[in-house]
């Protein structure tokens, strides 16, 4: 029997083409990834060794551990070594009980660190391994119990999923929005970051009221907030999922953090560090793997960037390289231990509306993702960049994005607001946006069921050219040289392929806090998480 083409009628030969050449693509990459470190992997590994807090100036103990260990190694490799070895072996010398007293001796200066060889190290890797895996036992018990309570409580009724932002900046007005905003209908409450955190070198310690634009991502604030929706889960009967960003320079240690306290999404994409924080491509790709790999064993879905390329290139012209980015990520994830469900591969609603048939051009963009991913929950998002002040425009515009996400089984649905990317929306935009996202669905109901695109028409037409194209360009990133040695993707994004942002791996921030692993590297969370 013929195997089902889908909708759109692509070929499998071609599909599986497109998958091969990103492998290809994505393969270089990994193998970098494996042979290097970064300040935030091993920050990472001491928060998943039960240290937290911070001193009188709010610098997390993390920090100052690693920034004392580095110093100290500095002549013998320094970060090369990964911090677990010089760390564990003092403990085990008996420097210190604990340690967040070794980390408290050691910013004073009373403690001092060296590479232990032979059994000391051997030693210092047992000790380091226990004490990790603790850590990584309590988020296989948090995942445990987040299965416990969607059985028990019950899931969202149906998908899309509704997702929608509250972040004022204090945790404590975020709590009630996002316990009214769960009351009138969304299923995923996003807690977007304070303007600027992503490009903060440490996760700001305890609850904060003082974000801008944003509430900052920490620990107490994840907990905070996890707490609060559970509550109103309970009371409307449907577990109501907490999303957050592990994103720029703390992506690993954020991952951890989500992991501890029981988050359910993350949106994790390096590319966007690299292209809109401008943060050291190898820094975020390292940072990028383990972050991953910590999501995988957390049972959290990633959301991707995709959407932002459209924010800055057109939205027809760079359709592909959104399709380009959306088969890398899938790579990268699965090599990471995600699995298809766990992959909200984003994409955007971007086209400018007065283009002709730019509705039917949106639907060959939406459809092609989710015929292409057909098991993952894709993140849909809503018109930013063509918004103005008309607000009626902007809401018929949002009903317009809602309609294509019922057309064609999205999976996780932002929910769009007229004022969106004009000004900072109203409690009164939300709830008309709810009303707007409600009506859609309810009235659309499984329309995606019956919504079958002529075989030659505009929409699979412009699905084929779109695919056509990324394999386009997936072939020249794999075949092209670099001079320097580096990854083809490298060399692609330093020209600018993705989102018109120019990114050479040389450059960008962060880039003093990577490393290349010595031989004596080694990393117990690393090693439980490969063993996946």
């Amino acid at each position: 029997m013929a195997r089902d083409r889908g909708k759109l009628d692509l070929d499998p030969a071609t599909v599986r083409h497109a998958r091969s050449l990103a492998r290809k693509a994505g393969r270089p990459i990994v193998t970098m990834a494996k042979r290097h470190t970064t300040v935030a992997v091993e920050r990472a590994t001491l928060r998943l060794a039960g240290l937290e807090g911070a001193d009188a100036e709010g610098t997390p103990w993390v920090n100052r551990l690693l920034d004392v260990v580095r110093a100290d190694l500095a002549q013998d490799g320094g970060l090369a070594h990964g911090v677990s070895l010089p760390v564990w072996d003092a403990l085990v010398r008996g420097e210190a009980d604990d340690l967040a007293t070794l980390a408290q001796k050691a910013s004073s200066g009373s403690v001092h660190f060296r590479l232990p060889e032979g059994k000391d190290a051997e030693r210092a890797r047992r000790a380091a391994k226990r004490q990790v895996g603790q850590g990584i036992r309590l988020i296989d018990a948090r995942r445990a119990e987040r299965e416990r309570l969607v059985k028990r409580i019950g899931d969202a009724p149906s998908k899309p999923w509704i997702y929608l932002i509250v972040a004022t900046g204090d945790i404590y007005e975020d709590i009630p929005q996002a316990q009214a905003a769960a009351r009138e209908g969304a299923d995923v409450i996003a807690v977007i970051r304070s303007t600027g955190q992503s490009l903060l070198d440490f996760v700001p310690e305890g609850p904060t009221r003082e974000g801008f634009a944003g509430t900052y991502a920490t620990q107490e604030n994840f907990r905070l907030m996890r707490a609060a929706l559970d509550d109103t889960s309970r009371e409307l009967g449907r577990y109501v999922r907490l999303t957050n960003y592990a994103s720029g320079l703390c992506m690993p240690e954020i991952a951890a953090l989500a992991g501890l306290e029981r988050l359910d999404m993350m949106l994790n994409d390096s590319m966007y560090g690299i292209l809109f924080r401008d943060i050291n491509p190898v820094r975020t790709f390292v940072d990028q793997r383990f972050s991953r790999q910590v999501h995988a064993r957390a049972g959290i879905i990633i959301n991707t960037g995709e959407d932002n390329y459209l924010t800055t290139a057109d939205a027809l012209d760079a359709a592909h390289t959104v399709t380009t980015s959306q088969l890398l990520n899938e790579y990268f994830a699965k090599e990471a231990g995600l699995e298809d469900w766990q992959l909200g591969l984003g994409h955007a609603f971007e086209i400018d509306p007065d283009v002709p048939d730019s509705f039917r051009l949106e639907l060959a963009h939406a459809l092609l993702a989710r015929e292409l991913f057909p098991d993952a929950p894709l993140k849909w998002m809503p018109p930013t960049r063509h918004m103005t002040g008309d607000v009626f425009r902007g809401f018929l515009l949002d009903g317009f994005f809602n309609l294509a996400g019922a057309l064609t089984g999205q999976g996780i649905l932002l929910v769009g607001m007229m004022t969106e990317a004009v000004v900072t929306p109203w409690l009164s935009d939300r709830d008309l946006a709810l009303q707007n996202v409600r009506y859609v669905l309810n009235a659309a109901g499984s329309l995606h069921e019956d919504f079958r695109p002529a075989p030659d028409g505009v929409i699979a037409q412009r699905a084929r050219q779109v695919l056509a194209e990324t394999i386009e360009l997936l072939d020249q990133i794999v075949h092209d040289s670099d001079e320097a040695g580096d990854p083809p993707l490298l060399a692609a994004i330093a020209d600018g392929t993705f989102g018109l942002m120019k990114r050479p791996p040389d450059g960008g921030r962060g880039l003093d806090g990577v490393a290349r692993k010595s031989r004596a590297y080694y990393n117990p969370a690393s090693e439980i998480l490969e063993a996946r």
